[in-house]
């Protein structure tokens, strides 16, 4: 029902933190971080790998980025990309530069790379105005009055009144990233952490923006819906995914959602205790537009289980074959002595039997 693959090992680094885009030709690209450490980031570097046989092998890794290196004068680090197939064919990453220790202070600039050659080679870095951390894929909206307008959202932490404010906030673009506005409150509560949202369009042309809370006490997921093309944005709702962090949602050819998450379930400890368990859930388009949370359900399935004593994982992407594969990619510690990159491969019907196949 569910495979398992090695997209990248290399045990002399730490490779963390990767998504997937499936080109035109049905070539998977899978990019991703390599650094010291999840929590040294003195060396960081993006890379990336690709597969023509769907998944089962790869090619080696190839470097997107310069490398990052901190010096006393400079400490600026890659932290986690994100790639996305636009409907010309070209593949875009984007990529957040952090600067300094903190996630909270110093620079949070976001960065586009974009390739007219399904990966092999990539341009000069261009500029966003996007200020934030952990950013979503750009989002190419397929629907109603906003189609082909392009989204990019990110989180940020800043002082306010001498408190940290988490706020998750998106910009947009209608002319393929010529200008762009924003950016536009996607969600905040300062009794919450809010961050790692992710956006999928709803056939209806609805924007359901699925978020982390980080206050490491295991709490459900939150949502809010945007019916502007994303320039403002619903209350929050709970969404029964506990304990969910970075979750990554997309519409399934059936009409479904998919959404990929690690289950942080919170109390006492932090790596090796709460970043074991990596999750896919499935959901309906009607749970996605409900205003309660007793309105919702989800089917949640685990994908793998990090067994190291310093577990890491569950920073993942994934897409959709045409003949309905699902195909994730996650990061991992488990048996290895660093993290390293693994696929998935499964269907819709590993997690839901249609009622044709139940006797």
């Amino acid at each position: 029902m569910l495979e398992k693959f090695i997209i990248s090992r290399d045990d002399s680094i730490y490779e963390a933190w990767p998504d997937v885009a499936l080109t035109k030709s049905g070539r998977l690209v899978c990019v991703f971080a390599e650094c010291t450490h999840h929590g040294n980031r003195d060396y960081t570097r993006i890379m990336v790998a690709d597969s023509s046989d769907r998944g089962r092998t790869w090619s080696p890794k190839r470097a997107i980025t310069e490398p990052l290196r901190w010096t006393e004068d400079k400490q600026v680090w890659w932290n986690c990309p994100r790639i996305t197939t636009l409907p010309d064919g070209r593949q875009v990453v984007v990529i957040d530069r952090l600067q300094g220790a903190s996630e909270a202070r110093g620079e949070q600039s976001n960065w586009l790379y974009f390739s007219k050659d399904e990966g092999q080679t990539w341009c000069e870095p261009v500029a966003t105005p996007v200020v934030g951390i952990v950013p979503d894929q750009l989002i190419v909206l397929k629907h109603g009055t906003h189609k082909n307008r392009w989204l990019l959202a990110a989180h940020h932490r800043r002082q306010a009144d001498g408190q940290d404010r988490w706020e998750e906030r998106v910009w947009s673009s209608d002319d393929q990233g010529k200008t762009w506005q924003g950016p536009h409150l996607v969600a905040h509560d300062p009794a919450l952490k809010l961050c790692e949202g992710s956006i999928a369009e709803l056939p209806g042309g609805e924007l359901v923006c699925f978020l982390r809370e980080n206050s490491m006490a295991g709490l459900d997921a939150f949502k809010t819906i945007s019916r502007d093309g994303g320039q403002t944005w619903g209350p929050l709702c709970h969404f029964p995914l506990p304990g969910c962090h970075r979750p990554v949602a997309q519409v399934l050819q059936s009409g479904n959602v998919l959404i990929t998450f690690r289950l942080c379930q919170g109390g006492k400890g932090w790596t090796g205790w709460w970043t074991q368990n990596f999750m896919a859930a499935l959901t309906d388009v009607n749970s996605c537009l409900a205003e309660e949370r007793n309105q919702t359900h989800t089917r949640i399935m685990p994908i793998d289980f990090d067994r190291n004593p310093a577990s890491d994982t569950g920073y993942s992407g994934f897409v959709q074959f045409e003949d309905g594969e699902i195909y994730v990619v996650n990061y991992i510690v488990d048996d290895a002595p660093n993290g390293h990159i693994r696929g998935y491969s499964f269907r819709e019907c590993d997690m839901r039997l249609p009622s044709s196949q139940i006797s």
